[in-house]
């Protein structure tokens, strides 16, 4: 018994030792994964170097397009559609026939308009020899003698009539007044098409007019031939124009109504709202990408690269466009301090701190 004792003794022993030693490793281990974890790495950045250059400032608005030309197609005569040569969309020519009416009541009262002058015809002359005129000659007749006698045979009458009578005839037919696209036809042959009812629009889109509005703060960097650009919402592609009228009155919203041109390349529609840009070049500025600019304490900062280092200076955002920043060192800020060729870190800044440790990924 006492063998076994100290045996089992002896085992337990060895046991823990083996416990203890792997307790060890294992501490061991860990802290050197945890010292590998929080080595600090270095930040491999983007930079670019600093130069003045010419700043790009940009007046943004939304607008929308306005067709130059633009006509409500309508008849001036109610009748039945007889046919219909179009379809929205479609684009017609100036003077193209478009559609017609049933033209046969029509043709008939110009039928009986024409008897109708022949027969007031044969009066006026036969009441020019009663008293004692001419026919032939009407020029001998004294103009208020002339009239009174056209007056009485019906002559006037009948010529006023025959005139209504062939407008009507021609107004069974509808043709373009100016080459453009067709829209909003819903009409269908053989319905019956009421005088004055909107028949279709005709669009001129060649160009359109960009109507847009800026604030009265912003008028003092616009003027009449100004470039613009403009990106509709429907798509990324980017048009130029430029600035015909501004109206020389303040909206009771503070705001002024401009107005500038720009060709359509067949993507453009009519009422179509659009991304407007005014740029202005503004020269001798520091220039930077927005990426450059972070947050620090509540203030705009810049890094800078010494020494394998990133060195934040403040500074003061003077200009903004849609993809860079024009910036100065702060007024208020004794250490701000930024040149002509200082290297600037415009990418992966967000998390830097002042005097961090970096590599230079790539520079442009």
């Amino acid at each position: 018994m006492d063998k076994v004792y100290i045996l089992k003794s002896v085992f337990l022993i060895i046991c823990l030792g083996v416990l203890v030693n792997c307790n060890k490793h294992k501490e061991h281990g860990e802290e050197a994964i945890n010292k590998k974890q929080y080595l600090p790495d270095k930040n491999e950045v983007d930079i670019i170097v600093l130069n003045k250059s010419i700043f790009k400032k940009e007046l943004v608005s939304n607008g929308r397009l306005v067709a130059l030309e633009k006509n409500e197609l309508k008849f001036n005569v109610s009748e039945k559609l007889k046919s219909i040569y179009i379809e929205n969309g479609d684009y017609v020519k100036r003077g193209q026939l478009l559609a017609n009416l049933d033209a046969f009541t029509f043709q008939q009262k110009v039928n009986k308009a024409e008897i109708d002058l022949k027969q007031a015809t044969l009066e006026f002359d036969d009441l020019q020899i009663r008293r004692g005129f001419n026919s032939n000659n009407k020029a001998s007749i004294p103009v208020e003698e002339y009239n009174r006698m056209a007056i009485k045979s019906g002559y006037k009458n009948a010529l006023h009539q025959l005139e209504n009578a062939r407008f009507d005839l021609r107004s069974t037919k509808l043709i373009a007044p100016f080459s453009g696209k067709i829209a909003n036809v819903i009409s269908k042959k053989h319905d019956q098409i009421s005088s004055g009812k909107t028949f279709a629009i005709l669009i001129n889109d060649a160009i359109f007019e960009v109507e847009f509005y800026v604030i009265e703060s912003e008028l003092k960097d616009i003027k009449v031939k100004d470039k613009i650009t403009i990106e509709p919402f429907a798509s990324n592609k980017i048009y130029e124009g430029e600035i015909i009228t501004i109206n020389p009155q303040v909206e009771k919203d503070g705001t002024i109504l401009i107005k500038a041109l720009v060709k359509n390349d067949n993507s453009l529609l009519e009422g179509m709202n659009v991304k407007v840009f005014v740029k202005k070049d503004i020269s001798d500025q520091f220039v930077v990408p927005k990426s450059a600019v972070v947050l620090r304490d509540n203030q705009e900062v810049l890094f800078s690269v010494k020494n394998g280092k990133a060195y934040w200076t403040y500074v003061l955002i003077t200009l903004e466009n849609s993809r860079a920043y024009a910036v100065i060192p702060h007024p208020d800020k004794s250490s701000a301090l930024l040149k002509a060729g200082d290297t600037i870190i415009v990418s992966n800044n967000l998390n830097l701190a002042h005097d961090s440790e970096i590599s230079i990924k790539s520079s442009h």
